[in-house]
C-alpha cells in the first residue's frame, strides 16, 4: 500500500476556541455573511483580528457598510486543500458596530492589510467574536483508522 493509499481516509475534528483565533490571525481575506433585503449574502473582505473582534473595512455607501452596522453577522475562512481533501474553516458570528474612535481608528490603520479593491476604507467595522466554531479535515492513516473501529 502507498502513501496515498493511507492518506485517503479524512477526519473531521473539532477546533477549540484558542485554535480558531490562531487560525484566523494567520489569514487576511475572508467572508461577512450578512443580511441584504432580507436574503443572505457573502462578501470577501481583508481583515485583522484585533484581540477576539474581527475588523475589516469597507466603502462609503456601500451595502455593506450599511448592512453590517448593528447587525448579528457571520464570519468565516478556510483553507482547504482540494487535492489532499485536508484543511480547516473557522466561523465567528456576532454583532457588527462601526469604529468611530479616533485613537483606535489610528491605531488600526496601521495594522490593517490593504483593502483589494480600491477606495474601500472609509468604513471599519468590528465584529466581536461572541460565537466561534471551526473544524479541521486531518488526513487519518489507514491503520489508525482501523484502529478506531
Amino acid at each position: 500500500m502507498g502513501a496515498a493509499d493511507r492518506a485517503a481516509i479524512v477526519e473531521l475534528v473539532e477546533l477549540d476556541g484558542a485554535e480558531c483565533l490562531r487560525l484566523l490571525a494567520k489569514s487576511e481575506i475572508g467572508r461577512v455573511v450578512y443580511t441584504d433585503a432580507a436574503l443572505p449574502a457573502a462578501q470577501p473582505v481583508t481583515y485583522l483580528l484585533d484581540g477576539e473582534e474581527v475588523v475589516f473595512r469597507t466603502g462609503g455607501g456601500s451595502k455593506l457598510a450599511a448592512a453590517t452596522r448593528g447587525a448579528v453577522v457571520a464570519f468565516q475562512v478556510d483553507e482547504i486543500d482540494p487535492i489532499t481533501r485536508t484543511g480547516w474553516a473557522v466561523l465567528g458570528v456576532g454583532e457588527a458596530y462601526e469604529v468611530l474612535v479616533p485613537t483606535r481608528l489610528a491605531e488600526l490603520a496601521t495594522r490593517m492589510p490593504q483593502p483589494w479593491a480600491p477606495n474601500r476604507t472609509a468604513h471599519t467595522i468590528a465584529v466581536p467574536l461572541q460565537r466561534l466554531t471551526g473544524r479541521r479535515l486531518v488526513a487519518v492513516h489507514s491503520a489508525d483508522a482501523e484502529d478506531r473501529a
